[in-house]
């Protein structure tokens, strides 16, 4: 069988040692008798997994005391129209960054309940960059500002975020959570999916300021209240429990290669790679993201002609390399380097880039 090489944009490799251990102890969690997914979520043995999970992603993404961490279900997408129920009321508006097609999908759910205003967008640039976003445009009816901070079909990243803005900022961080740090002074409540970085599908990561928390809606149906989950720990009902086992384990993991700032580093290190590959192929490959806005997760570029592209990508998959190709709605070919992604599938791509352009140019 040949090796495979997974660079998946979501769901996205688990690191190995995580399924090891899942494994080993899954199916029999400390010699209980029952798998992680059979135990009561109100059983102390679940309790202790919840909890340690809650406790680690506040150690490695140190969140301050006055936020809160949830977990939820429904993906990222339902987070879209779950912001606007909570935090849009009649009399106000939210302003959305538009950088690429989840920050639209998250502004047209939003639409569905509310007055919404662009901020800023890219998408006369074909979203290659991240638009200058004027805070002199937020007024006392702007209720909360959304971006997305990497954008994986496009391939664009946030380098930082608006600072010290007058109102609630909100961001999808589902494809780089856990690869970098957080300004918590500038950001008032993120959210993520967790199929990415921070373990497998099923569950979704929340933490928001409590002072934000308490501005929420009180007059929604519970299991669509922030506050609702919030008051139970996020066990108002039956979490997806091995999702937020699968979290522990992967937290456990970061925190033994040295936390966050390793995963920022090695993020950086293994992009650099790929980039330098196009950067250095007079045009052979040529990246959609304007250098200052390139995302550290997810690279995209495109051949010199379509059909030259087609064998690319197959002879890429049949050297083990998988889930290469470009998003549907854009087409070309697209790397992502989550951080589960070892180095050196990164290394052994990179080789096999320049082995095919030396071929083919």
């Amino acid at each position: 069988m040949t090796e495979v090489y997974n660079f998946n944009p979501g769901p996205s490799p688990i690191p190995a040692p995580v399924l090891k251990k899942a494994k080993e102890e899954m199916f029999n969690y400390e010699n209980s008798g029952m798998a992680v997914m059979e135990m009561s979520h109100r059983s102390p043995l679940y309790e202790k997994i919840h909890y340690q999970a809650i406790n680690q992603l506040k150690e490695l993404l140190s969140v301050p005391d006055d936020y809160e961490v949830l977990f939820l279900q429904g993906g990222a997408s339902l987070q879209f129209a779950m912001v606007a129920l909570n935090f849009l009321p009649e009399n106000k508006e939210a302003a959305y960054v538009l950088t690429g097609s989840w920050s639209e999908k998250a502004a047209k759910e939003a639409q569905t309940l509310g007055n919404v205003t662009t901020l800023a967008t890219s998408e006369s640039n074909q979203f290659k960059h991240i638009p200058e976003v004027d805070l002199s445009k937020v007024t006392e009816k702007t209720a909360y500002i959304h971006l997305t901070s990497n954008n994986t079909i496009y391939g664009t990243q946030w380098s930082s975020f608006p600072k010290e803005p007058a109102v609630p900022v909100i961001i999808d961080m589902s494809s780089d959570i856990l690869s970098r740090s957080i300004p918590w002074n500038d950001v008032d409540m993120i959210y993520a999916g967790a199929q990415k970085n921070a373990g497998m599908s099923g569950v979704t990561i929340v933490i928001m300021k409590k002072s934000l928390l308490e501005s929420a809606n009180d007059k929604l149906p519970p299991s669509l209240s922030y506050k609702q989950h919030a008051s139970k720990d996020s066990l108002y009902n039956t979490p997806p429990t091995a999702a937020i086992y699968i979290t522990s384990l992967v937290t456990d993991w970061i925190k033994g290669l040295g936390g966050v700032e390793e995963m920022q580093r090695l993020a950086k290190q293994k992009a650099d790679l790929i980039y330098s590959v196009i950067d250095g192929s007079s045009g052979f490959y040529t990246g959609h993201a304007e250098p200052e806005a390139r995302s550290k997760m997810n690279i995209t570029f495109k051949l010199t002609n379509e059909n030259l592209e087609k064998e690319f990508l197959t002879q890429a998959k049949n050297t083990g390399f998988i889930g290469l190709n470009g998003h549907r709605s854009v087409g070309g070919c697209r790397v992502s380097t989550y951080n589960a992604v070892p180095l050196n599938h990164v290394e052994k791509l990179k080789s096999f880039m320049e082995t095919f352009m030396k071929k083919n140019a």
